[in-house]
């Protein structure tokens, strides 16, 4: 008996015990949405499954929006720098991999040249793939300005299509914002910003905005569902969530612009961790994601043979010739980025090196002052906003080569970076207070403040003590 007990265990292995422990893995840490992670895997796994007669499964790790998922990593090569046990990042816009490709934690790798030559190596500024195959793009992303056409009709508030108009008095309120802290789209727009009008010009428009911001928030799609809702009439926003509520909600009812010669179309990235522990099978996810099959699940409207069967992903295609191999109605997007022109082109290597700084820049400034930026604002706007207050308002305590300089050279030490953000934080309160009217401190701030409440207690001690001695007497 135990005899033919072993034979069938272990013809059972030979012909494949049912699932898991037999099949082939791949881990992926990755900011992007459900739908991505859902379609990708359940395709990958027919794929790779009809190339090499084996099963695998995918774990998907997810730590936040892009700025939160490069911090975990670079955490996690702190402790661990032979490899974290994860295989690929997936997604999170182009900046983060040269970030990792300059402190040595992505992995080369070649794809085949019949891949590689469909790929071209740059679109509008931006490098489609690395010269040393440490990353490439996936998908392609435009950054611009969603907008809810039935609330600016009932409000009676303006058409905005340029960046320069969010930071009008007309808009304040009105305007949606996610943290560039924690959504790598929003860090996006706002770099485009910066580098479309330079650093003076860039900063009074990154203020107004966030003045006029109702909120800011802690992922890229709630801007784009606040205004689906009437929650603000404008909103940053990368291109795939923008159209998915115009497809949810009519044309009629949302409206999405990239603003002309102001915006850039950039890739979505992929590459390999350092010491990744199923690097073949993260190869050949690479592969499947750059091939036309991948490619379709970008492209196609969902149910399209091909195309994604149970999310709409309204992304670009990396390579142009698929644009003239699909029928024009089973697409999900508008056009063909490869025939889009604009005049402004885009230094993504200076974009990179100044994440960090432009983030914490935006942070202590704007997001973490708001309180005291709005009132100013608000006080400004009474007499009118002139452009010495707009200057005043929206100065920054570093030039752009500074702030270069210190995102080169220092802004890795913990200490010298915390020393700054102080600093930044002491600049933003004196600034914004200079000027407002009275009073100054309310009493609501006065009653939560430690002395105003030791006093209190003091009075009430006294008081009950007095009382006990009138008592006893």
């Amino acid at each position: 008996m135990w005899v033919c007990l072993t034979a069938l265990v272990f013809l059972l292995g030979v012909q494949g015990w049912p699932a898991t422990g037999y099949a082939d893995r791949l881990v992926l840490i990755s900011p992007h949405w459900e739908g991505i992670k859902f379609e990708f895997e359940e395709a990958f796994k027919t794929n790779y499954q009809r190339e090499t007669g084996r099963e695998v499964e995918l774990e998907w790790i997810d730590v936040g929006g892009t700025s939160e998922t490069l911090r975990f990593i670079q955490s996690e090569f702190k402790n661990k720098p032979p490899g974290i046990g994860i295989d690929l990042l997936f997604g999170g816009g182009l900046d983060p991999y040269p970030v990792l490709k300059q402190a040595d934690l992505l992995e080369s790798y070649t794809l085949p040249q019949d891949l590689l030559d469909r790929i071209p190596p740059s679109l509008g500024g931006f490098p489609l793939y690395d010269p040393e195959y440490k990353w490439y793009g996936t998908t392609l992303a435009g950054f611009g300005i969603i907008y809810n056409k039935a609330v600016m009709k009932l409000v009676k508030l303006p058409l905005i299509n340029t960046w320069e108009g969010l930071a009008e008095p007309h808009a304040f309120s009105w305007v949606g914002s996610p943290d560039p802290r924690k959504s790598g789209s929003a860090h996006m727009a706002y770099e485009i910003i910066l580098q479309a009008y330079g650093w003076e010009k860039g900063w009074q428009i990154i203020t107004g905005l966030g003045a006029n911001a109702r909120k800011f928030t802690n992922s890229a799609s709630q801007v784009t569902k606040d205004v689906a809702i009437g929650e603000v009439a404008y909103g940053l926003a990368i291109d795939f969530y923008a159209w998915a509520q115009v497809d949810k909600a009519g044309a009629d009812k949302i409206g999405y612009v990239m603003p002309d010669n102001l915006t850039v179309i950039n890739p979505d990235c992929i590459g390999i961790l350092k010491g990744a522990p199923n690097r073949e099978v993260a190869q050949a996810f690479i592969r499947f994601v750059v091939s036309d099959a991948g490619q379709k699940l970008w492209l196609l409207s969902k149910g399209s043979p091909g195309g994604p069967q149970r999310f709409q992903l309204n992304r670009f295609s990396v390579l142009p010739s698929l644009y003239d191999k699909v029928k024009p109605q089973s697409t999900a997007v508008q056009f063909n980025p490869f025939a889009w022109k604009s005049d402004f082109i885009f230094d993504s290597e200076k974009g990179s090196n100044r994440w960090t700084i432009v983030n914490d820049l935006i942070g202590t400034l704007i997001i973490d002052q708001k309180q005291y930026l709005n009132r100013a604002w608000k006080s400004a706007m009474v007499d009118g906003l002139n452009t010495k207050e707009i200057r005043r308002l929206s100065a920054v305590p570093i030039s752009e080569n500074e702030a270069m300089h210190l995102a080169r050279e220092k802004w890795q030490d913990p200490a010298f970076r915390n020393r700054k953000l102080n600093e930044w934080t002491q600049f933003a309160r004196a600034k914004y207070r200079v000027g407002l009217r009275p009073p100054l401190i309310s009493w609501t701030r006065l009653i939560g403040s430690e002395w105003f409440t030791l006093f209190s207690m003091g009075v009430i001690i006294l008081g009950l003590l007095y009382y006990t001695g009138r008592k006893a007497a």
